[in-house]
């Protein structure tokens, strides 16, 4: 049984959402080499084809953390842009309509943790996102939500940018200048290493930015649902999961920890058609 459930895994792990490794792979090339554009910029070595913005420039999440400053004095947090703000703007917008897309489908981060996961599945084979126990995984799910309140209000507090220390998506674009601090470059090795054994563990316990695009998903529009009529049992669309949502105990996912990759959707793992579906509509 055991061996006949692997041989069906990986017969519908081939028909993985494609577009969205392109789309992926296309924001990690972006990124990178906007990153590298930015370093050579500084010396007058840039190309005066690509953006030569920093990183903060570019990351949403610099939107949330300097939102209350931008309020109360009209002013931003020291190296956040206003383009930050319209980032979150617009990730909100998507989350709302959509669920995490971004944590699913743009953040480089979450992609090389995914393309870790492809040695550590080799390594672990079914153990492989599993050996944490549920228990305990349960509780450490909601860290994120406390590292979300702390960055928030220290970065509310002090006005500077203290996330920059801690915040492996920034050194993993950056690890080879000064500007990165070590305690990022230990986080980054970190996840990296945690990536071998858990699926994306610092999108599970630890992202702020995933905490907060994670509280949409109670209110988005479009979300995965299951069919329990023609659900065949499987528990396929559990296994691929790699957030370790229960999907085939759910008539509608609104986990906050839904990433909206859609692999577990009918088009990717579940073998019955029109089963496990993004669609509108219906509750839980």
């Amino acid at each position: 049984m055991v061996k006949m459930l692997g041989k069906r895994i990986r017969l519908f792990r081939s028909r993985s959402i494609w577009v969205r490794k392109v789309v992926q792979l296309f924001f990690l090339v972006l990124i990178a080499l906007i990153a590298v554009n930015h370093t050579l910029a500084e010396s007058g070595k840039g190309w005066s084809w690509l953006s030569n913005a920093s990183l903060h420039a570019l990351c949403p999440f610099g939107g949330v953390v300097t939102l209350y400053t931008f309020i109360t004095s009209g002013l931003l947090v020291q190296k956040i842009h206003s383009s930050s703000l319209v980032l979150m703007g617009l990730g909100v917008l998507l989350a709302v309509l959509f669920g995490p897309v971004f944590c699913g489908w743009v953040c480089p981060l979450g992609t090389v943790q995914e393309w870790v996961a492809g040695l550590g599945r080799r390594l672990l084979r079914r153990r492989y996102n599993h050996l944490v126990p549920a228990k305990l995984d349960r509780v450490l799910r909601y860290a994120r939500y406390l590292v979300l309140a702390w960055v928030v209000y220290v970065t509310a507090v002090s006005g500077t940018l203290v996330f920059s220390a801690y915040d492996p998506y920034f050194a993993l674009f950056n690890f080879w200048s000064g500007e990165v601090a070590p305690t990022a470059l230990v986080i980054l090795g970190a996840t990296l290493l945690l990536s071998l054994a858990i699926e994306r563990p610092w999108c599970k316990y630890a992202c702020p930015y995933g905490a907060f695009q994670g509280l949409f998903n109670r209110i988005r529009v479009f979300s995965i649902r299951r069919e329990p009529s023609t659900c065949r049992a499987c528990s396929l669309c559990t296994t691929q999961c790699p957030m370790n949502i229960p999907v085939d105990t759910l008539t509608v996912v609104r986990d906050h920890q839904c990433i909206s990759c859609l692999e577990c959707t009918s088009e990717a793992t579940c073998p019955a058609a029109a089963t496990v579906t993004f669609s509108t509509g219906g509750k839980r």
